[in-house]
């Protein structure tokens, strides 16, 4: 992680970025550059594997700070997401005051911070450093937690009933992520400034790849990206995103390809696509002309 540094304009914040080998458009640029500015979350939506994720990752390294990351999932409650008890050292505790004779200092003894075991949103709220912290994938999780986030993004405070109420020392740099599998409500969205991510056109992925893989050649990235821009264009189950085209990168480099050919293809069909109906479909009706494709974009 690089030192420590505020950005005070918004080519700082792309320059950064590009430091960190995210190729940013300028609009994800500005947006990012206000979230900070103005201490608001950043809302991300797009498809999966269009880098929602490397933003956070990025920034938290370009600032110089900690990125801590919280893995939103159906069921995802306070006890995982914001704080639980050490039981096994209460009960410990609880013991060693009987054993004593001060039974009835137990409980005062026990709801200290000694035992509180902070998960990822009161970490993040209680680190003096400000750490970046990263709500990802928050359309997987109920609404009961959507919810919860609303007192936690306007104040940026957490209540331990038994110990009182945690405040940021500053707003710690928020971004949250979603692959829109489902409505986010209005109400978190308005707290946040929003920017949706889409597929990238042929010149950001081939820039992508250059930064993030610059040792495949650029006759190969160029078939590369437009086999996977072709994909997109068909009707498929899940249209590959810039995660599987680093994949497919990486994987024809090791096999040493130079030139893309229908069996290269067809034998490396399961690093691009991830459902069977999908792989089925390219095999039976669009492998020649992906290859065709790939030929015409040298």
């Amino acid at each position: 992680m690089g030192s420590a540094f505020e950005p005070s304009s918004v080519d700082e914040v792309a320059a950064a970025l590009e430091g960190e080998r995210y190729v940013a458009d300028r609009g994800l640029a500005v947006t990012l550059y206000l979230a900070l500015r103005l201490g608001k979350p950043l809302f991300v939506e797009g498809e999966a594997g269009v880098g929602k994720t490397e933003i956070a990752k990025a920034l938290a390294s370009a600032l110089g700070r900690r990125l801590i990351r919280l893995q939103c999932y159906e069921g995802l409650d306070v006890a995982t997401a914001v704080y639980d008890w050490d039981y096994p050292r209460q009960i410990l505790e609880i013991r060693l005051a009987e054993g004593e004779g001060r039974a009835g200092e137990a409980r005062d003894r026990i709801y200290s911070e000694r035992f509180l075991i902070k998960r990822p949103l009161l970490e993040a709220i209680t680190d003096a450093s400000g750490p970046v912290l990263l709500i990802d994938e928050i359309d997987r999780a109920d609404e009961e937690f959507e919810a919860y986030l609303l007192e936690l993004l306007s104040d940026f405070q957490i209540t331990v009933p038994e110990l009182g109420t945690f405040r940021a020392a500053a707003p710690p740099p928020v971004v949250i992520t979603s692959n829109r599998t489902r409505e986010v409500h209005d109400a978190l969205k308005r707290r946040c400034l929003y920017h949706w991510i889409d597929y990238p056109t042929v010149e950001r992925e081939l820039a992508i790849i250059a930064r993030r893989l610059p040792d495949v050649p650029e006759r190969l990235a160029r078939s590369v990206v437009a086999v996977v821009q072709a994909l997109r264009r068909d009707d498929l189950f899940k249209k590959p995103g810039v995660a599987e085209t680093l994949d497919w990168a990486t994987a024809l480099g090791a096999l040493g390809t130079a030139d893309l050919d229908l069996e290269t293809l067809d034998g490396t069909l399961g690093v691009l696509l991830k459902y069977e109906e999908d792989v089925s479909r390219v095999r039976g009706e669009m492998l020649s002309r992906l290859v065709a494709e790939a030929a015409a974009a040298h």
